[in-house]
């Protein structure tokens, strides 16, 4: 026992470790993470042996699994907001409807041609396919930083469209226990759909319901928040999956999508830790399910007959579907285009072919064995390619920018909006938020792009398009409202891409200003206050763009101009941006551009020119 339970933890540790340290290596690498989850999976298990989640964790493999979908997309369904559907709502309900009906029938198709498999099991690998899968769009759809429309398409397809498809091929299995493909799925589907919309949906609104009210009344108190909304994800999942077999990831979704749409509590905290536990949950799931592999299903394939599948599932079912799903849509060719490349199979797919299977294999269905390693054919090949190679053609369409070096400034008085136009001037995009019609109005007379509406209000977030925006520069007059939008942003940022401009010596005093875990990167040198650069500005300074050259370099800028000048950004001569932050030695090169804050009274060095 003693030694059972030791091995236990060993196993458990050895996928965590692998699973986190993967995700690490890949934002190190700056490659797709999935790519990396599967190849160490798969090299730890079957390949190495280091591995054997079957063996190990025995029968409650497949149950930890499920319960892993359902908190997965739980928090996907806390991403989704209704607003979102302005823009791409008809090619979203085309995507489930129309574009699920065309994956289902040409997989099918394809799964009898190439693979030689009997209908029934080509309709039920057809209906399993349909699914494309948060797990493995979120983390690429993060890597790639696609355009605003994209993003919504890809987001509400992959996480609405798991429950669909997890349903119908629940539906098709069932009529295989009848008998009769042909005469009995009809009638399963029109029961199957119709008990489970009303058991998953009924259970989802009750759910969020219950936690929007508990929370709104205290009958919760905060630290305990996080804790009951994932007893009440887990608990619900399994009670809607007892009366309605895979109904539970309606509930779960349904629930999420509600919760994130109500007025009545804010669940931000509850969305902060969902995305801590789906990064932990989503490396354990793919170092497990890759580890459980065995290479000789692999050798048991016929290798033209997979490649040929996979071939058609990547070069016509995916392209069909999303022409079928976008026509009358407002996508542009462009974006039919990317989408038509962005169809990655992930973890409901391995874990519905695995139950599936395994039930089919007990009652000699024949070539069901076949189901699970063909599915991880098409997840590897699906996720390699797509991840290879989506980056590159989404910048070639123009409608990705993984490295954006856009600016968002919250504030738009004077300092800010001269910030803004020389960024502007070297062609940075960059975007301004204020609640000061004056400072939007004076924005606009300058041609600079603006959103009026306060920075920390949810509408102002959701109206924003970041698109291109890599970076946040936190300026305005009040402390609170700066500290509080960096706090807010380091979600979407990242602490290295947020920072923030304090108004007084007495804010960089930790005891009297405002806390580093609020506050976002100090801005610009030592001595740079709001106060201080506004009354330079009043006393006739001005931003200037100085690009440096051989003869006229970094030594020569600081002779200029002094100790005075403030550099405040820093532009490359690739385009890249560096925000100037307190306490960093700069050392630009030929080529950059620096953007600074100089008195009056300077001589305009070599290439110089104001703001």
């Amino acid at each position: 026992m003693a030694a059972m339970s030791e091995a236990i933890l060993v196993e458990l540790t050895g996928i965590v470790l692998l699973g986190i340290g993967s995700q690490w290596l890949a934002w190190r690498l700056k490659v797709p993470s999935i790519l990396l989850l599967l190849a160490v999976g798969f090299l730890a298990g079957p390949v190495l042996g280091w591995l054997d989640p079957d063996t190990v964790l025995g029968d409650l493999l497949m149950p930890l699994v499920s319960l892993s979908v359902a908190l997965i997309l739980f928090e996907g369904g806390l991403t989704l907001h209704v607003k979102e559907l302005r823009e791409v709502g008809r090619a979203v309900w085309n995507l489930v409807s129309i574009g699920a009906i065309v994956t289902w029938v040409l997989a099918t198709a394809s799964a009898w041609l190439f693979l030689g498999w009997s209908v029934p099991l080509s309709l039920l690998f057809g209906a399993i396919l349909v699914v494309t899968g948060p797990t493995v769009i979120m983390p690429l759809l993060r890597h790639l930083q696609p355009s605003r429309q994209v993003a919504s398409v890809l987001k509400w397809e992959g996480i609405v469209i798991d429950p669909i498809g997890a349903l119908l091929a629940l539906m098709v299995f069932e009529a295989m226990h009848a008998g009769a493909v042909w005469q009995e799925l009809p009638m399963q589907a029109v029961k199957g759909f119709g008990k489970t919309l009303l058991v998953g949906g009924v259970l989802g609104v009750v759910g969020a319901r219950c936690l929007s009210v508990s929370f709104s009344r205290y009958w919760v108190p905060d630290y305990l928040q996080n804790p009951v909304s994932l007893m009440a994800c887990v608990v619900l999942f399994t009670v809607s999956n007892h009366f309605q077999h895979e109904s539970g990831l309606l509930t779960v979704t349904l629930m999420g999508l509600l919760l994130a749409n109500q007025n009545r509590v804010t669940v931000d905290h509850v969305i902060e830790f969902k995305e801590n536990l789906r990064v932990l949950l989503i490396s354990g799931l793919f170092i497990t399910l890759a580890a459980r592999l065995e290479l000789e299903s692999f050798r048991q394939l016929p290798v033209a007959g997979s490649l040929g599948f996979l071939a058609a599932l990547v070069l016509v079912v995916r392209p069909a579907t999303v022409f079928a799903a976008s026509v009358g849509t407002s996508l542009s060719w462009k974006e039919r285009c990317f989408l038509s490349w962005m169809a990655p199979r992930g973890i409901v797919a391995a874990a519905v072919a695995a139950i599936f299977s395994l039930r089919l294999e007990e009652e000699g269905v024949a070539k069901a064995g076949e189901l699970v390693p063909v599915t991880f054919i098409v997840i590897v090949g699906t996720v390699t390619l797509y991840g290879l190679t989506s980056g590159w053609l989404a910048r070639r369409l123009g409608v990705s920018n993984p490295n954006p070096q856009g600016v968002l400034f919250i504030g738009a008085h004077r300092l800010a909006r001269e910030m803004a136009k020389a960024l502007r001037d070297e062609g940075v995009g960059v975007l301004l938020v204020d609640n000061n019609r004056q400072n939007i109005g004076a924005a606009r007379m300058q041609g600079l792009p603006v959103h009026y509406g306060s920075i920390l209000s949810e509408h102002t977030e959701e109206d924003l398009d970041l698109t291109g925006i890599g970076r946040l520069v936190a300026v305005t007059p009040n402390s609170e409202v700066n500290g509080l939008a960096s706090l807010h942003f380091i979600e979407h940022f990242g602490r290295s891409g947020v920072f923030q401009l304090p108004l007084s010596p007495e804010e960089k005093n930790p005891r009297t200003g405002l806390t580093g875990a609020v506050n976002g990167r100090t801005l610009f040198g030592e001595g740079a206050y709001y106060e201080s650069l506004e009354g330079v500005l009043e006393e006739g300074g001005s931003v200037k763009k100085t690009k440096l050259s051989d003869s006229f370099n970094w030594k020569s800028f600081r002779d200029q101009y002094g100790p005075d000048a403030v550099p405040l950004f820093v532009v490359s001569s690739s385009g890249k941006v560096n925000v100037v932050e307190d306490g960093e030695t700069l050392s630009p090169s030929s080529g950059d551009r620096i953007i600074a804050l100089v008195k009056t009274g300077g001589v305009p060095g070599v290439g110089e020119s104001g703001t």
